[in-house]
C-alpha cells in the first residue's frame, strides 16, 4: 500500500467515493450530504489542497492506493479512500491535538485498508493522536480499536458535533 496526495486526475474516483451517502453519512457537521456533481468534487478537492498547504509530512489528506490497485509499469493507480492526519481546531482556535481519520469506498471496506493506512501515519507520530468517530459509526470505532486506540468516550469539543473520541 502507498499513500499519496489526491490530484486532479483522481476526480472521477474522488467523486465516486464522496458522492455516496454510505460514506458521507459519517463525515462532517450536520446536515451531512453527499457531493452532487463533479464541480462540487473539484471544489472540495481544491479546499483539501488548500488545507494541506504548508503542513509538513506526514500531515495531510492522503489517497490510499493498495498495491493490488496500482500498476507501477504504467504509472496508473486508483485510490480506494482517504486517510488523514491533521491538526485539530476547536471553538477557541488551533490546539495541540492531532486527528487521524479514514474514509473508504464501500467496495473496499472490510479489507484492512483503513487500519493499515492509519498505522502508516501513526507510526510517524508521537502518542496522543485522536480519532473522532460518529457515535453510531461502529466500523470506524473498530478500526480505532484495532489500532490500539483507547476509547475516551463522547465529546462535543470538535466540529460542533458529538463524537466518540479515541486516543493513540
Amino acid at each position: 500500500m502507498r499513500l499519496r496526495h489526491w490530484h486532479e486526475d483522481d476526480l472521477e474516483v474522488f467523486f465516486d467515493i464522496y458522492s455516496r451517502w454510505e460514506v458521507m453519512r459519517w463525515l462532517g457537521p450536520q446536515p451531512r450530504r453527499a457531493l452532487r456533481d463533479r464541480e462540487e468534487a473539484r471544489a472540495r478537492m481544491a479546499r483539501w489542497h488548500e488545507r494541506e498547504r504548508g503542513l509538513p509530512d506526514p500531515f495531510g489528506l492522503w489517497a490510499i492506493v493498495p498495491d493490488a490497485d496500482a500498476d507501477i509499469a504504467t504509472g496508473l493507480d486508483r485510490p480506494v479512500g482517504t486517510v488523514l492526519l491533521l491538526p485539530l481546531h476547536d471553538a477557541n482556535g488551533p490546539t495541540d491535538e492531532v486527528e487521524v481519520g479514514w474514509h473508504l469506498h464501500p467496495d473496499h471496506q472490510g479489507r484492512g485498508y483503513a487500519t493499515r493506512a492509519a498505522r502508516l501515519l501513526l507510526d510517524r507520530m508521537p502518542p496522543g493522536v485522536l480519532a473522532l468517530t460518529d457515535p453510531d459509526n461502529h466500523a470506524s470505532q473498530a478500526v480505532a480499536r484495532r489500532l490500539g486506540m483507547r476509547d475516551e468516550g463522547l465529546t462535543d469539543r470538535w466540529f460542533g458535533l458529538t463524537a466518540r473520541q479515541f486516543r493513540a
